[in-house]
């Protein structure tokens, strides 16, 4: 089995690069859809959802770069243009949402279809011994299911 610099199996690799383009474009999908929600929001819990709309697209940005530099140091190129990023959509496109409990909600599902893509990246780079890949896969799920968890509790929802 041929392998590159990092010890990591090409072909392999070459696949990961792929889903975590997926990952990538997703993201920012995600990042998008908060942006729009961080700037229409309307009501009586504008202020407190304004500030947290803010902080979750701050460190959906970070991923973002995390995820395209995971991309490179595996060997691949990150995906960088709209028409990438939507031909790999897997999540709702937010539109002109202002109402609280509609913005929460798409915040959950868009982090629920993250999650998805996530786990099958983790279970794939566990699969190769991408240790890089898979640490931050789980770091990504645990952050984002709590987040979930607490989205839920706002909503008033069981997960």
């Amino acid at each position: 089995m041929k392998t590159n610099i990092l010890g990591l199996p090409v072909k392999e690799s070459e696949e990961m690069v792929k889903e975590l383009n997926v990952l990538l474009a997703n993201f920012q999908v995600y990042y998008q859809n908060l942006r729009g929600i961080h700037w229409n929001i309307r009501g009586k819990r504008f202020f407190e959802l304004h500030v947290k709309f803010e902080e979750l697209y701050g460190d959906a940005q970070l991923k973002i770069d995390m995820i395209a530099e995971r991309v490179l140091t595996v060997g691949g190129t990150p995906l960088h243009t709209f028409e990438d990023y939507m031909s790999n959509n897997k999540m709702a496109v937010g539109k002109n949402i202002s109402q609280d409990e509609k913005a929460v909600q798409l915040i959950v599902n868009s982090l629920t279809d993250l999650l998805k893509i996530e786990r099958t990246i983790l279970n794939k780079s566990d699969e190769i011994n991408d240790e890089g890949t898979n640490s931050m896969m789980s770091d990504f799920i645990a952050e984002q299911e709590k987040t979930v968890w607490m989205m839920n509790a706002w909503l008033e929802k069981d997960l």
